[in-house]
């Protein structure tokens, strides 16, 4: 897969799509209790048709109106009683098509199944890409079992309520039910959620810990990147990292994220000049200028950025007691480890 069409994936659309035959001009009133709300926000809870980084992006485009009135932030906040006014184009939903794609099963109940994404496999269709994803297994899984899909998320991603990029290993969590992905969906939304990853990174790095709150928005350079942005320009993002192992060119990690933004951790490591060994697209060569030629040839067969998902703890959306769940390093990375302890 192709930087470009991994960026197509957006990271946190927890809205669900319905088909539609024509344009449709819309007019919806704010109520009372929505007072306060984001536009962008409160459109993707009033529309289901398209996605929020589709609304968004109506928004910037001056194709909002309030009270007659063109909007162009996304962050502006509603009224009670304010009329907004716009008309969406049809996009025909892409579909998740059944295809019996192994699944590495961590746990499973009633409600959730929580699973071990390898690297390589992309988390549901998306431009580009219609087969072979994480989405097809899980509705090869479903009727398999004889589960109702879930209808939130919509039919590329039924049950799914967030995603790591094609390169990322590691915990996804999966609602079995409207109910269980709309609770999921609200944790994620309001930062209850524990995810925990494991990194290696060019350079040593020698500080223990540090914190790293910087924006995030699209690379104005490069449309297949993201990149650390001026205020007002970006996404707010929050990244934690503790040093776990130091080895003589690199720096292994533990990473805690507060925020769900796109490539957020392959960003902000780079943003330190310390980005994830491996990484086609943010680190910018360091490959090429290693000491250790036992290194470089270790990441040369690796073939794509360290970065795991290791933990993942939430409140169970039924039983509302916390979980959490770990997975172990996979053995391309612990080979990687390895490699480089050897090259110390």
């Amino acid at each position: 897969m192709s930087p470009d069409q991994e960026l197509s994936l957006a990271e946190e659309d927890l809205v669900t799509t319905r088909e539609m035959s024509e344009e449709e001009p819309l007019q919806l009133a704010v109520g009372e209790a929505e007072a306060g709300t984001r536009l962008d926000t409160w459109l993707a809870s009033r529309i289901l048709t398209t996605s929020r980084t589709q609304l968004r992006r109506a928004i910037e485009a001056g194709k909002v109106f309030v009270d007659d009135q063109p909007i162009d932030k996304p962050a502006y906040l509603v009224s009670s009683g304010e009329v907004v006014r716009l008309t969406i184009v049809p996009v025909a939903p892409l579909e998740a098509r059944p295809s019996p794609i192994p699944l590495d099963i961590v746990y499973e109940d009633e409600a959730i199944l929580v699973l071990h994404k390898p690297a390589g496999m992309v988390t549901h269709p998306g431009a580009g890409v219609s087969d072979g994803t994480l989405a097809n297994g899980l509705v090869y899984y479903f009727q398999q079992q004889q589960i109702a899909l879930p209808r939130r998320g919509g039919p590329s991603r039924p049950g799914i309520v967030h995603r790591l990029d094609v390169g990322t290993s590691g915990l996804l969590v999966v609602a079995r039910t409207d109910l269980a992905h709309l609770r999921l969906a609200e944790q994620f939304q309001s930062r209850q959620v524990r995810k925990r990853y494991e990194a290696v990174v060019h350079g040593v790095i020698e500080e223990p810990s540090g914190r790293i709150e910087v924006p995030i928005g699209r690379d104005p350079r490069s449309r297949v990147r993201m990149a650390v942005r001026p205020a007002g320009e970006g996404r707010e993002a929050l990244t934690f990292y503790h040093v776990k192992e130091r080895l003589a060119e690199f720096t292994r990690l533990d990473i805690e994220i507060k925020t769900g933004r796109t490539h957020q951790i392959r960003v902000h490591l780079a943003h330190l000049r310390h980005p994830i060994a491996g990484d086609p697209l943010y680190s910018e060569g360091r490959a090429n200028s290693l000491r250790s030629a036992r290194a470089k040839a270790a990441l040369a067969r690796l073939g794509r950025p360290f970065l795991h998902a290791a933990s993942l703890g939430f409140f169970h959306p039924l039983e509302g007691d916390w979980r959490e769940f770990s997975a172990p390093l996979p053995a391309d990375l612990r080979a990687l480890l390895e490699g480089l302890r050897e090259s110390n």
